[in-house]
C-alpha cells in the first residue's frame, strides 16, 4: 500500500512537472511594471498619506489574486509603481487594481422615464440619482443606505442545484445588516413585479445587480441575517474579482493607470548561473556527505530527497506560486534540510540494530521509522503551524514565505515517511543486504556516537553558567545594533527611481556591474522596453545621481534621464506591522502546541532559544554592515524554523527518557539526550552547511549574504538547542519528587551481632 502511494505521489508530480511551469518572478525573468496615479476627489485629497492607504488596499487585492509576490511602492505623493511578476494579462491586472470598488446599496423609487420615453434626470441630486440596470433601463435610486464599509466579506460561490451558477455571496456587519433588513422590508410593501420592490446594488457608480425582494418577505418585516448573493453571468474568474474588490475595500482614492510596460529581470544572467552552479555543487556535496555516513542507506535516502524536490516542485507549480531568487534558493536549501529527518530515522535505526540480540536490518528499520516518528511530527507540525499563521495574517513576501515553507514541510514528510521508507525496506529484504547487513550503513553507531559515549562528558554540570555565556553572547551581538545600527535596504527604508533613455541598448548586466565599480554595489538595474533602463537606490545624492547618470551614459551613448523621483519603501508600514503579528502568532502557537505535547517549560525554553538565535543573527549583520532586506528577512524565517526544529528533537528525547527513568536527575538525562541526539545534528548541520557555503562563495553579493546568514544561525541554532533550550529546561523544571526505588528479591538488614544477614525482602 505504502508503496502504491510512493508511486502515485512521483507519477502525479512529474505529471504536474512536465505540463505546468512554475511561474518566474522579476528578478528571474521580468514582468510587468504598472504606474498608477492618486486622484483627489472632492471629499479627499490625493497626499502622501491617501496614497499610502491606496498602496496597502492594492497590496490587499494583489495578494487576493494569487500567489505572487509583487512590488508595490509609493513614488512621489501621488504616484504608485507596481511590479507584476507571472502575470499573462497585464491589462486586465490594471484594471482589476484601478478600479475604485466603491460598493453602496440603494432602494429602487422607480423608472426614470420620460413621457417621450427618454431617461428623466434626478430631481434632486443630493437625495437620489439616476442609473441604467442591468438590461439598460433607467432606474431612479435613493441615497445609499449602506457601503463598503458595512460589508464583512464577500466571497464567490456556485450553485450548482439552485440553477444560479457563479454569484457573490456579501455579508454585512451588525450596523449593515439591520440597515439591509430596513431596506428590504420597505421594498417588501410594494407588490411583485414593481420596480420599487427591487434592491439595486451599486459597484463603482454601476448597477450590477438590481433582484426582486422575494414575494415570500413580508412587508415590514425584511430579509434578516444581513446576507445577500449578487447574481448575474459571471464566470468563475469574474465572481472571484468582484469578491476580492467588495472585500479587500474601496480605494481612498481613485486610481488611474498613466504608464504601463514589460522590464527586464532584477538580477543578470551572470547571477543566476551562478546561483545554478552553487545549488548543484552544494547538493552534490550534501548526497556525497549522505553516502559516505549512511553508505546504502544515504544512496536511498538521496534518491528520496531528488523525490523530495520534484514533489515540492510540482506543488509549487500546481499552486501557482511566484519563484523568486531568494525563494530558490530557499528551495535548495530545504534540500539540505530535508535530510534531517532521514537522518533522523537512520540514527534511531542505528540505536535499535546496537541495542537488539539478534538483529536484522528489517526490524532495525521498523523500528527506526517507528522511534522517530514523534520527533519528525511534531517538529513539521511546529512549523506548519508557523507557515499557517504567516499565510493567514501576513501580505507580500512574508505570506508568499508561509507558502513555500508549508510546501517544503509536507513533502518532506511525503519524501521520509513514505518514498524513503519504501526503498529502504525493499533493500533490507534482499538477500544480499540481509547477510551483509554492514553495507547498508546501520550495522554500526559511527565514530561520533561512539566517542562521545566513550568518553561520556557532562555537559550540564553547570547549567546556569551555560545560560549566562548564552546571555553574553546575545548582550554582544544586540550591541552592534545599538553601536552600528541597522542597514535597512530599500525595502524598508524607500530610496530614489531614476530611468533613462538610451540611444543604443545597454546590457544590464554590464550597467550593474559598472555601478558596482562606481561605488553602487547595492543598486537595483532592470531593462526598460528596448532601449531603456531604470536604477533604483537608496540614499542617492544629487552629486551620486551624476555619477550614476556619468556612468549609465557612458555605456549607452547619448543618454536622456525622463524620470527621477522618490520612491517609497516596499514594505510598508502596514506590511510590516502584519509580519510582525503574523511571527507573534507563530511563536504562541507554537509555544502553546509544545506546552501540550511536552510541558510548559520546554516551549518556555524552545521560544527563548528561538529568540536567542534570531538576536545573534540580526546583531551579527549589524557588527558586520550588511544589508537587512527582503532576502535578509526570508533568511531570518528560515532561522526560526530551523531552531524550533533543533530544540522540538532534544525535547522528545528528553521527555522519553523521563518516561523511561523516573531516578536519575534531569540534568544526566538531558546530558544523555543531547549525547544521543548530538550525532543527528552534526549529520543535518553539515548536510545544510555544504550547500550554505557553496552559495557564499559562488553566487553574487545578494545571495552571499543570504547564505551568511543562514550559516550563523544554522551555528546559533545549534548551539542554542544545546546550551541554552536544554540548560533553560533544567533551571524551569521543576523539582523531581524522589521515586522510592523497587526492593529487590532479598534486602540487606542487621543483625543484633552486627552482622549483615541476608532475608526475604518485601514482594511487589
Amino acid at each position: 500500500m505504502r508503496a502504491l502511494l510512493a508511486l502515485a505521489v512521483i507519477a502525479g508530480s512529474l505529471a504536474i512537472a512536465l505540463t505546468t511551469p512554475v511561474r518566474l518572478g522579476l528578478d528571474l525573468r521580468g514582468g510587468t511594471q504598472i504606474m498608477l496615479e492618486t486622484r483627489s476627489t472632492p471629499t479627499t485629497d490625493a497626499d502622501a498619506a491617501a496614497t499610502d492607504r491606496t498602496v496597502e488596499v492594492l497590496r490587499g487585492r494583489i495578494d487576493a489574486l494569487g500567489v505572487a509576490e509583487p512590488t508595490l511602492v509609493r513614488s512621489g505623493d501621488h504616484r504608485i509603481l507596481v511590479e507584476l511578476p507571472g502575470v499573462s494579462d497585464p491589462k486586465k491586472a490594471a484594471d482589476v487594481l484601478g478600479r475604485t470598488a466603491q460598493l453602496t446599496v440603494h432602494a429602487v423609487l422607480g423608472p426614470a422615464r420620460t413621457a417621450d420615453g427618454a431617461t428623466a434626470p434626478a430631481t434632486d441630486p443630493a437625495k437620489e440619482r439616476v442609473l441604467p440596470d442591468e438590461s439598460g433601463q433607467p432606474l431612479r435610486l435613493r441615497a445609499a443606505d449602506l457601503t463598503g464599509r458595512d460589508v464583512e466579506g464577500a466571497d464567490a460561490r456556485f450553485d450548482q442545484q439552485g440553477g444560479a451558477g457563479w454569484h457573490v455571496a456579501v455579508d454585512f456587519s451588525k450596523t449593515g445588516q439591520d440597515q439591509w433588513r430596513q431596506i428590504t422590508a420597505r421594498a417588501a410593501c410594494h407588490p411583485a413585479g414593481d420596480p420599487q420592490r427591487r434592491v439595486a446594488i451599486v459597484l463603482d457608480n454601476k448597477i450590477i445587480s438590481s433582484p426582486q425582494v422575494d414575494p415570500s418577505v413580508p412587508c415590514g418585516t425584511g430579509i434578516p441575517g444581513g446576507t445577500t448573493q449578487i447574481t448575474g453571468s459571471f464566470d468563475d474568474t469574474e465572481a472571484r474579482e468582484l469578491a476580492l474588490l467588495i472585500s479587500g475595500g474601496a480605494l481612498p482614492v481613485p486610481v488611474e493607470t498613466v504608464e504601463q510596460r514589460t522590464i527586464g529581470a532584477t538580477l543578470g544572467d551572470a547571477a543566476i548561473e551562478a546561483a545554478a552552479w552553487a545549488a548543484g555543487i552544494g547538493t552534490a556535496l550534501t548526497a556525497l556527505f549522505i553516502i559516505a555516513v549512511y553508505r546504502l542507506m544515504g544512496l536511498l535516502a538521496t534518491a528520496a530527497l531528488a523525490c523530495y524536490a520534484l514533489v515540492s516542485y510540482a506543488a509549487l507549480a500546481a499552486l501557482g506560486a511566484t519563484l523568486t531568487l531568494p525563494g530558490l534558493a530557499g528551495f535548495v536549501l530545504a534540500i539540505g534540510m530535508a535530510v534531517d529527518a532521514n537522518v533522523l530515522v537512520f540514527e534511531r535505526t542505528r540505536e535499535e540494530y546496537a541495542a537488539r540480540s539478534r538483529p536484522t536490518p528489517r526490524s532495525a528499520l521498523t523500528a527506526g521509522f517507528r522511534g522517530a516518528l514523534s520527533a519528525i511530527a511534531d517538529s513539521n507540525i511546529t512549523t506548519l503551524i508557523a507557515a499557517a499563521l504567516l499565510f493567514a495574517f501576513a501580505s507580500g513576501p512574508v505570506r508568499g514565505f508561509g507558502i513555500t515553507l508549508a510546501v517544503g514541510v509536507l513533502a518532506s514528510m511525503v519524501s521520509a515517511l513514505v518514498i524513503s521508507r519504501v526503498l529502504a525496506e525493499y533493500a533490507a529484504n534482499h538477500p544480499a543486504v540481509f547477510r551483509r547487513p554492514r553495507v547498508t550503513g546501520i550495522a554500526s553507531t559511527g565514530w561520533v556516537r561512539d566517542r562521545l559515549l566513550r568518553r561520556d562528558p557532562f555537559l550540564m554540570r553547570r547549567p546556569r553558567r551555560l545560560l549566562a555565556a548564552s546571555a553574553a553572547l546575545a548582550v554582544m551581538a544586540a550591541s552592534g545594533i545599538l553601536v552600528r545600527g541597522l542597514d535597512f535596504g530599500i525595502e524598508f527604508t524607500g530610496g530614489r527611481l531614476i530611468e533613462y533613455a538610451t540611444s543604443t541598448s545597454v546590457d544590464p548586466d554590464r550597467a550593474r556591474t559598472a555601478l558596482t565599480d562606481a561605488g553602487f554595489p547595492r543598486a537595483v538595474v532592470q531593462s526598460s522596453g528596448d532601449t531603456g533602463l531604470t536604477v533604483r537606490a537608496e540614499n542617492l545624492t544629487n552629486a551620486d545621481e551624476a555619477t550614476v547618470t556619468e556612468t549609465i551614459s557612458d555605456l549607452g551613448g547619448e543618454t536622456k534621464k525622463i524620470r527621477d523621483e522618490l520612491i517609497g519603501p516596499s514594505m510598508g508600514d502596514e506590511l510590516r506591522r502584519n509580519a510582525l503579528i503574523a511571527l507573534s502568532l507563530a511563536l504562541g502557537a507554537q509555544l502553546l502546541y509544545l506546552a501540550v505535547r511536552f510541558r510548559w517549560f520546554f516551549g518556555t525554553a524552545a521560544v527563548v532559544a528561538l529568540a536567542h538565535d534570531v538576536v545573534i543573527v540580526i546583531g551579527a549583520f549589524a557588527w558586520l554592515g550588511k544589508p537587512i532586506d527582503g532576502v535578509f528577512l526570508a533568511a531570518l524565517l528560515t532561522v526560526i524554523g530551523y531552531s524550533v526544529n533543533d530544540s522540538v528533537v532534544l525535547f522528545d528525547r528528553v521527555r522519553e527518557l523521563l518516561d523511561r527513568d523516573r531516578t536519575t536527575p534531569l540534568p544526566r538525562l538531558t546530558n544523555r539526550a543531547i549525547l544521543q541526539t548530538l550525532p543527528r545534528t552534526v549529520n543535518t548541520g553539515m548536510g545544510a552547511a555544504l550547500i550554505l557555503t557553496a552559495l557564499a562563495v559562488l553566487a553574487d553579493d545578494t545571495l552571499a549574504d543570504f547564505a551568511l546568514a543562514l550559516l550563523i544561525g544554522l551555528a546559533a541554532g545549534t548551539c542554542s538547542s544545546v546550551f541554552t533550550a536544554a540548560s533553560l529546561t533544567i533551571e524551569l523544571h521543576p523539582p523531581r519528587k524522589a521515586s522510592r526505588p523497587r526492593p529487590s528479591r532479598f534486602t540487606r538488614r542487621h543483625s543484633s551481632s552486627g552482622q549483615n544477614v541476608v532475608s526475604p525482602g518485601d514482594q511487589r
